[in-house]
């Protein structure tokens, strides 16, 4: 018998609703340059997406988010340090 993932924290779609179309590449851009991936605030915004998905898939590798349906469930303290999400979220309360 396999134990079911904890609650996740954070629905990363949800979240990106939050962020709203406007900010969504900025937002994305800044999540890469946290992640450390260079060059991220010149990329093509293309680029930006699928650089985004593939660090949320190394989320996943790591056991900080699960995939479900399309969308990463990230677990508690996995964006923990990420100041535009923590912004974001201070501004939510």
């Amino acid at each position: 018998m396999t134990a079911e993932p904890p609650a996740p924290a954070v629905s990363w779609r949800e979240l990106e609703t939050r962020v709203g179309l406007d900010a969504l590449p900025a937002f994305h851009r800044a999540f890469l340059s946290w992640r450390g991936v260079e060059g991220a605030a010149g990329m093509p915004l293309r680029r930006v997406s699928q650089r985004v998905d593939a660090e949320l898939n190394r989320l996943v590798q790591v056991s900080q988010a699960h995939k479900q349906e399309g969308d990463w469930l990230l677990e508690t303290g996995a964006l923990d340090g990420f100041a535009e999400y923590e912004a974001l979220m201070d501004a939510g309360t």
